[in-house]
């Protein structure tokens, strides 16, 4: 195999694959992208066998064949390469030869013949979807999803398709963040699916940049594909726990208060809350809400709300952090909270017709 390839369009492929590169090292071979060369192009392929992908970059290709070298060394050295124009031999015993100017690199890579084949996707059932769809409800969603390995059915985002609408789920077994989308052209499953969280976060940054953008889901996959780029990412095998059941039905007091004070008060008061639980008590009555924490070796903190109240005296504590996660995925200016009792779930969503619920268990302090 040998190439010249152009510095800034082999840069753009090689940094997109780093987050998906295996890191761990428990095959080799995942630490290293592969490069197909043939035609008028070559082609990069990565996986950490959860995810793939798949790019292709224009080349000068004067010899066709296949090699596969470590990621992150290969894109270190290409980052650092004095002129835009390179060139890359491969050469007996799987190694690699790097020219530009007058740097010279020899890397060793392994044989093609032992990276992982890419799934075949039929490109022809992928939907073009709007980005900023797939984008907002990602955004609402990704800070509740269970980072406990151990829970592998919680450790992505739940998307299924209801009658009219699209909703994407997520929980950590201690709040439930749950989006719905009505006009959304984004492909789902009735009984609905798991999609990773890592590989949801690659197919995100993916939607940053411009362009028309693909998307389709099959029982064991689901892709991505933007001009040259695939991401093929494996479904969580398993069962995504009820949620419809962990929705209140009765919360019966509700409260309308300013997001932004609510969120910059959370933000001030928990900063003397207990470094480990990180609790704050919310205490409601008339037309207020007074924040409060407290910690034995520091000190204390208060702070009062206005607020549209009028449900009757009730105190009921929260992690703070999950509040001010979800008030900051909240574009609306007031967010209503719904409560029933200090012992139930609290229900934080826009004070509008907004689609967008969350749901947090309160705590003891």
């Amino acid at each position: 195999m040998e190439l010249n390839i152009d510095k800034n369009d082999f840069i753009t492929v090689l940094q997109r694959i780093q987050g998906i590169v295996e890191k761990r090292n428990t095959m080799p071979i995942l630490a290293n992208v592969l490069m197909e060369a043939g035609g008028n192009s070559v082609n990069i392929l990565a996986t950490d066998l959860e995810i793939f992908i798949k790019d292709t970059c224009a080349a000068s290709v004067k010899k066709n064949g296949s090699i596969t070298v470590n990621a992150r060394k290969l894109f270190e050295i290409i980052r650092q390469l004095p002129e835009s124009s390179i060139n890359i031999k491969a050469g007996e015993g799987d190694r690699i030869s790097i020219k530009s100017g007058t740097a010279r690199f020899n890397i060793v890579g392994l044989s093609s013949k032992e990276f992982p084949a890419f799934p075949i996707i039929d490109e022809g059932k992928l939907s073009k979807i709007e980005p900023e769809d797939l984008k907002d409800m990602v955004d609402k969603t990704a800070f509740a999803v269970s980072t406990d390995e151990t829970r592998y059915n919680i450790n992505g985002f739940f998307l299924e398709r209801g009658d009219s609408t699209i909703r994407m789920v997520t929980t950590d077994g201690h709040r439930l963040a749950m989006i719905e989308k009505e006009t959304a052209n984004i492909p789902a499953e009735n009984g609905g699916v798991i999609l990773p969280r890592k590989g949801v976060t690659e197919i995100r940054r993916l939607l940053e940049e411009e362009g028309a953008f693909f998307f389709g889901i099959t029982k064991k996959s689901a892709t991505m594909k933007k001009d040259n780029t695939v991401i093929n990412i494996r479904l969580i095998e398993g069962e995504f726990p009820d949620y419809k059941q962990v929705v209140p039905k009765d919360n019966d007091r509700r409260a309308v208060l300013e997001k932004n004070n609510l969120l910059d008060s959370l933000k001030r008061v928990s900063i003397l809350s207990s470094e480990k639980v990180k609790g704050v008590k919310f205490a409601f009555s008339d037309g207020k809400l007074v924040l409060s924490s407290s910690s034995p070796d520091i000190g204390d903190a208060t702070e009062e709300l206005p607020a549209e109240y009028n449900g009757g005296d009730m105190e009921i504590a929260f992690n703070a952090r999950y509040f001010i996660e979800a008030l900051e995925a909240i574009g609306d200016e007031k967010v209503a909270i719904e409560l029933k009792d200090p012992l139930s779930p609290g229900l934080l969503k826009p004070a509008g017709a907004g689609a967008y619920t969350y749901i947090v268990m309160p705590m003891r302090l």
